[in-house]
């Protein structure tokens, strides 16, 4: 846990001259709020289009929820401190969690997150908001003109979206200038309701799937099952445990290939400490074993390969939330089973089964037993066989989390925006 920020006046870096034939864009400043892993990713990858496309756009960034890492990877300045909590942003399902928080300092952040969105307005010409109400309320203090990307909801979840009472007038604010949804199905309910702006011009996180050529060492004879523990650690960690013991269950049935993609927060350390705890040997480099009736169980652990294990992989067994997403994205079958949480209960589970629908099956309803991992390897098997649902996942994913491009086209609609309105 700690603090950084950019101190003082902001300095937002130039990125230099309009390229020829773009928009004279030269000296416009556009603040990115998000709050949250998924959000905050969103949000930097239209940020990165953005300046790619526009390099005389000036950009900096207010990170709610975390470190901001999104940004920091791409050199972005931050405006305010920047700091992560026990619940890791998700203290909204449990009430000790959101006191765990506030005896952590989420009050004090928050304030300080405040007063630096008034006091830095003046620095910027126009607002991105990416996430639920706090970022719109944020936006929405700045007296700028913004723009709003509500990538944690969605109309899939019950059929119709019904607004929390506040956001609604946030949306509808005359300086609110744009409604970017995270599908197209939401963009034309929320058109239906009178949210005239609303649009769908892609969904980002599809934009960072791109192969990187590592060598997974795939086995012809084998499927490939992608182990998705999450990326928020402690809970990662614990996620992954009740993975390997699900690997177990799995390998007594068939032989499989498993590859886990890990976030660099989870550390080699973190990873020979579960091992450990599960009685499965660290080998180096990644590689888990354990000896199970006579036989070998490999996991092979990766930290660098997250869009290769997606690619190539049969079936994902996910207890994470944007990782999922981009699965079904890929037009792969997920099973999921629930653990203790704060992210990942089967309350998160079934709600991710209601917004990616079909492509998704979640076993056990509380935190993975014996019984149900069990059930889960059965259900892995089952999935593996049944090539007209492996045929359907292809177009479920592609109707409820769509294609790449959509970085490019978000920011080039904002772009569009920010010139009608100068």
């Amino acid at each position: 846990m700690g603090d950084s920020a950019q101190q003082g006046s902001l300095a937002i870096p130039d990125r230099g001259a309009e390229r020829p034939g773009q928009l004279n864009l030269a000296g416009k400043r556009v603040l990115f709020v998000s709050n949250g892993h998924g959000e905050d990713l969103n949000a930097s990858l239209v940020l990165k289009a953005l300046v790619q496309e526009f390099p005389a756009v000036k950009v900096a960034a207010l990170p709610l929820v975390g470190e901001g890492n999104a940004y920091r990877r791409l050199d972005v300045p931050l405006i305010t401190p920047t700091r992560s909590f026990p619940s890791g942003g998700i203290f909204y399902n449990n009430s000790i969690d959101l006191v765990k928080d506030l005896r952590s300092g989420l009050l004090g952040l928050a304030l300080q997150q405040i007063q630096a969105a008034r006091s830095h307005r003046y620095e910027f010409d126009w607002v991105f908001a990416a996430g639920d109400i706090v970022p719109l309320a944020i936006a929405r203090l700045t007296g700028l003109p913004y723009s709003a990307f509500i990538v944690s909801t969605s109309s899939y979840y019950e059929g119709r979206l019904n607004l929390p009472l506040l956001t609604a007038p946030l949306l509808r604010s005359s300086r609110c200038q744009q409604l970017f949804t995270r599908d197209d199905y939401t963009a034309k309910d929320l058109q239906q309701q009178g949210f005239t702006r609303a649009i769908f011009a892609g969904y980002p996180i599809m934009d960072v799937l791109t192969p990187t050529g590592k060598d997974l060492q795939r086995q012809a004879d084998r499927s490939l099952i992608a182990l998705l523990p999450g990326s928020r650690i402690p809970e990662a960690c614990q996620n992954f445990g009740l993975q390997l013991a699900l690997c177990e269950f799995l390998a007594e049935q068939m032989p499989v290939q498993i590859c886990a993609a890990l976030v660099p927060s989870f550390t080699e350390a973190e990873l020979q400490a579960v091992a450990s705890q599960h009685n499965w040997q660290y080998q180096g480099h990644g590689r888990l074993m354990k000896v199970k009736n006579n036989q070998e169980i490999w996991v092979e652990c990766h930290w660098d390969a997250f869009a290769d294990i997606l690619h190539q992989c049969d079936l994902a067994i996910g207890m994470a939330g944007t990782a999922v997403e981009q699965a079904v994205g890929l037009g792969k079958p997920v099973i999921q089973i629930p653990g203790s949480g704060p992210q990942f209960t089967y309350a998160f589970a079934e709600a991710q089964m209601r917004l990616l629908g079909s492509s998704v099956q979640t076993i056990g309803t509380k935190a993975a037993t014996p019984e149900i991992l069990q059930q889960a390897a059965d259900r892995v098997i089952q999935t593996l066989k049944d090539l007209p649902y492996l045929q359907a996942c292809a177009k479920n994913g592609q109707e409820r989390v769509g294609f790449t491009g959509g970085s490019v086209g978000i920011a080039r609609h904002l772009v569009t925006a920010i010139r009608q309105f100068s």
